[in-house]
């Protein structure tokens, strides 16, 4: 598997009501130090039924501007997902993954 189906099946395996952080999904890939890159693997991720809204920001912040973060929330919203303010509350809502080794 390349990089971004790494990423893919990682996010896959959130369960819905949980999200994680951008950082937590690269390390669960086997790819430790790769977060920004983690946003470009799930760029067109919705078109692949990946669920790309439960990935968010280290402190459990919603990154994307304007429409698409406002469509985020929703989605995350409609799941269950609870926010205090503008951040999820990770503590109820964030999704640890098993500990993995990295990748060569």
């Amino acid at each position: 598997m390349g990089y971004f189906e790494d990423v893919q099946h990682v996010v896959r395996s959130i369960p819905r009501g949980k999200v994680s952080t951008y950082g937590d999904v690269a390390r669960a890939a086997g790819h430790p130090g790769t977060a920004r890159q983690v946003a470009w693997a799930l760029r067109d991720s919705r078109l692949l039924g990946v669920p790309w809204q439960r990935v968010l920001g280290s402190g459990g912040n919603i990154l994307l501007p304007g429409h698409a973060g406002l469509e985020q929330r929703t989605l995350l919203e409609l799941e269950g997902v609870r926010f205090a303010g503008a951040r999820v509350d990770m503590k109820r809502c964030g999704h640890r993954f098993p500990a993995r080794r990295r990748k060569r």
